[in-house]
This record gives structure tokens, sequence and C-alpha cells, in this order.
């Protein structure tokens, strides 16, 4: 299928691994010259040779900056700036962990919410209007079903994952008679790198192998339908949808690709 899309420019932040990277991946086999970003410059710099040697032909560039250090992420705005129009932006930066509630304290909180949240908004404050003035447009934010059914040991995380659907509903409201669509992806328990790094450690502290805890973790989850995680590359196929002009009449959504963790009709 023919998604449309080649020529097209995309920025896609926390890309250099995970979900960011099979998103950035996945539209650069569509023709996407992919702009993807990471904290550090080795990792970037590894993440735009591994796309040119997977897609042949194809045009990656990257940003460092650190969602957390708002100096690093001024940088990155004006950075953007000078690489010219971008026409896809996909907002997947994130921070995840499990803690106890009454052990995150109001830094961590805001940590969370400057990464996680405010990512999104500076990122689409600055370039949503001009999509809007060109007539063509796509942002999506890569929320959770966390955000919609909050776990009692993440609602640090499952807050700010809420508060991303909330953003990304607001955002289309602004697109209204134009071709510009902003959508929230609602992804399930996916085996991106910081879960796998999460799974490793606690089953090397159980004495298990990361196979075992993997298996064991998704039959506690008595709600998904899959009844495995979920890879990265599912959740890229869904936005490279998104992304395109195939999806003109999709505007202000919140799309599951959960496994059927949720189970609720809506």
């Amino acid at each position: 299928m023919d998604f449309g899309l080649q020529g097209k420019t995309a920025f896609i932040s926390g890309s250099t691994g995970g979900i960011g990277y099979a998103i950035a991946s996945a539209l650069a086999g569509e023709g996407v010259q992919v702009i993807v970003n990471g904290r550090d410059d080795a990792r970037v710099d590894a993440a735009v040779e591994r796309l040119e040697r997977e897609h042949p032909g194809s045009t990656a560039r990257g940003l460092v900056a650190d969602f957390g250090d708002a100096g690093g992420v001024a940088e990155l705005l004006d950075a953007l700036d000078a690489l010219g129009e971008i026409d896809i932006l996909v907002n997947n930066v994130g921070l995840f962990g499990l803690a106890p509630f009454e052990s995150v304290d109001d830094d961590e909180w805001a940590r969370y919410f400057d990464v996680n949240v405010m990512s999104g908004v500076r990122l689409s404050r600055r370039l949503l209007g001009r999509m809007v003035e060109r007539g063509w447009g796509r942002i999506i934010f890569i929320s959770s079903e966390s955000g919609v059914n909050v776990p009692a040991d993440m609602v640090h995380y499952g807050v700010t994952k809420a508060a991303m659907l909330a953003l990304g509903n607001g955002l289309a409201k602004h697109t209204r008679g134009t071709a510009v669509t902003v959508n929230t992806v609602l992804g399930g328990p996916t085996y991106s790198d910081g879960v796998a790094a999460t799974v490793e450690t606690i089953a090397e502290a159980q004495s298990l192998s990361a196979d075992s805890m993997k298996q064991a973790i998704i039959a506690q989850n008595q709600t998904t339908l899959l009844q495995r995680f979920i890879t990265p590359a599912e959740i890229a196929n869904l936005v490279v949808y998104l992304a395109s002009p195939l999806a003109s009449a999709t505007n202000g959504a919140a799309i599951r690709a959960d496994g059927g963790v949720l189970t609720g009709m809506l």
C-alpha cells in the first residue's frame, strides 16, 4: 500500500531506540525524511547510521536534546527551524517507571510532567501553527492505556499519559477546516527498550530468565487479548497510517494499539 508520504519530513522525539526508533524506521521506509532525537551524540549518530543502513537511499538526520533541560529544548526548537518545514511531529519521548505513590516527591512529579507532557506542548506550540498555515500536517502523541486505566504502581506515569490525551484532543480543535490532524496512540504493554531493561532487572532479582519473567507478567494481566507483549513495530504501523493522507478523517482521536488491554467498548 502506498501511504502517500514520499518526500515528507518528520521529527520524532525520543527516537534512538524502542518505539521511537521503530516509528522513525517505519516512516523512513515510506520515503519520509526523518529527524531522530536522543540525549547524547553517540546514540543519535548510531540511530542515524542504522536508519540509513536499513533504508538505503533514505535521508536521516539527528538532533541531540534532553527534554528535561529547558535550555536544551530551546536550542532544539531553534535547530528545527533551521532544518525547514516539519510535516509530521511524533511526540514520543517519555519517562517510565514503577514507584509507590507515597515515594514520588514533588520534584519527580515535576520531572515527569516536564518530559512527558511539556515536551509535546513545546514542540506542538512551535510547529502546529505553521502546519495550519501551510494547509497540511500531522501531530501524533504516543500515550498509553495507562492514561485511561492508571496503574496503582505508576500513578505519576499514568497521570502524565492522561494529560497527553487531553493535550492532543485540545490541539485538534485548532485544526478545524484544515488538512492538519492531531491524534493520540494508546499503546499497551510494549516490549520497548525501557520495558526490557525493567523486566531484566526484575528477572535477575528473582533469579529468573527474562523470557520467564515476560511470560509471568503477561499471565498476571488478565485483560490482554493479545496474550503477549506488543512489539514496537506494531505501534509504528499505526503511526504510519495516522501520519498519512489516508487518515484524513481521523482527528482529535485516541486510537488503541493496546492488545485488547482496555476492555470497554469506547
